[in-house]
């Protein structure tokens, strides 16, 4: 019987075969911890441990991106502990409040290779399967018992296999499709799968798009989504990551008689401009079906769309409105990492975006939760491209429509819930 992606992942780390329900240890190949919740592992780690030394100073990583800089002295103590911990254990990955989200901050240093299996403290980790990685959110306890012993258990899961042709029409990217998906499935349409995305649309897709594809695998209740890295994808990650990660994909390639507990197919010729409405990411419409609803502020950013494409495409949509948001809207711009945020400087973004009256920010995870600078007052309804829309997440007594980042700058422009084939020349 043949193995899917996530079965052959597993058997690397496991260092034995598996079959669908197994359960097994896994050799961890990154254990991370980000400034939201790493403080908690430390102090746990302490007192199980009686600060012993960890198992690999080398595979343990901590990323600021939550809270950065601080903005408060009891994150301000925290984040200071992770820093005491990490030069107490020599850890040297210590990805400081000047970096950006810490999973594109690891892709971007090279952490990251198709097959590893990477934890994290982070319910989003599983976007790094963008690149063929098993990378997955946990506890605190886990992330402790990986940095004692280097290991952690895993329950093999299915796996559905996603199937895209067509190529995207005007106004319409991977963010639209995926909240497509997120529609058609609903919250549970993963539950505890693994998922692997296949197809025309997959192959010719950028790194971001690919990113954005996995990162809301979460939102759907799956384990991860797994694209094998190719092209230009893979042109960019040989480079940060070594050779060895041609050799990595030809052993995490699933074999053609695999079994799938779902095969899906899509064609996004057709596709128009979707929206998540409140209170949920799978309340689902066109946006056309919402279009000139009331909105108090916009956001572009997040771990799901907020790299150097995603604000590019933002910018088209700004400059054919002739480079002006509607006073009526706070406008917000998070860049996810301090190199992508350099890559909008260097292509003029930056100064252009603040002349049309948007405020552009350092990279972090930003608006993701009410922990922030943006919080929205009761009452006020946000436009935004994170990942989740739950009532009160980015403060109480708000609602927040999900959309593409060229929807979000179309409805910044005109100070409504707007199709961005309306402004797009």
């Amino acid at each position: 019987m043949g193995k899917t992606m996530i079965q052959k992942i597993i058997q690397r780390a496991s260092g034995k075969e598996v079959q669908v329900g197994d359960r097994v240890w896994c050799k961890i190949d990154l254990s991370t911890a980000r400034d939201f919740g790493g403080p908690n592992c430390v102090l746990q780690f302490d007192e199980v441990t009686d600060k012993a030394k960890v198992w690999d100073p080398d595979k343990i990583a901590f990323t600021f991106d939550l809270q950065a800089p601080a903005h408060a002295e009891k994150v301000a103590n925290n984040q200071k502990i992770i820093r005491d911990f990490a030069k107490r254990q020599g850890i040297s990955k210590v990805f400081d409040v000047n970096w950006g989200i810490g999973q594109h901050v690891l892709l971007e240093h090279g952490l990251v290779k198709p097959g590893d299996v990477i934890l994290g403290t982070d319910s989003h980790m599983n976007l790094l399967g963008g690149v063929g990685a098993f990378a997955t959110g946990v506890g605190n306890t886990d992330i402790v018992a990986s940095w004692i012993n280097g290991t952690l258990w895993f329950r093999v899961p299915e796996t559905m296999r996603i199937t895209t042709t067509g190529s995207f029409g005007k106004g319409v990217c991977m963010r639209d499709y995926l909240t497509f998906l997120v529609g058609k499935l609903g919250a549970d349409g993963m539950f505890f799968k693994a998922v692997e995305y296949y197809g025309e649309t997959i192959e010719k897709s950028s790194l971001a798009d690919r990113i954005t594809l996995c990162s809301m695998v979460t939102e759907m209740s799956g384990k991860v989504g797994l694209i094998t890295p190719n092209g230009e994808v893979l042109d960019w990650l040989v480079k940060r990551a070594g050779k060895e990660v041609i050799e990595r994909i030809e052993a995490m390639k699933a074999d053609s008689d695999a079994i799938y507990s779902d095969d899906l197919h899509f064609d996004v010729s057709k596709l128009e401009p979707m929206a998540s409405c409140p209170d949920a990411p799978d309340n689902v419409k066109t946006v056309r079906e919402v279009a000139g609803t009331h909105i108090d502020q916009v956001h572009i950013g997040s771990c799901s769309n907020g790299r150097f494409e995603d604000i590019a495409a933002a910018f088209e949509v700004l400059k054919d409105a002739g480079f002006q948001v509607s006073d009526n809207v706070r406008t917000i711009i998070t860049p996810t990492t301090r190199e992508v945020m350099k890559q909008c400087a260097e292509a003029g973004f930056i100064q252009k975006f603040l002349e049309a009256g948007v405020v552009f920010t350092n990279p972090t995870c930003s608006l993701c939760t009410a922990e922030h600078y943006g919080v929205l007052p009761g009452g006020d309804v946000g436009v935004s491209t994170t990942n989740r829309n739950f009532i009160g997440k980015v403060g109480k007594g708000s609602h927040t429509y999900l959309v593409s980042p060229m929807t979000a700058m179309a409805s910044a422009v005109k100070g409504v819930l707007t199709d961005p084939r309306d402004i797009l020349k």
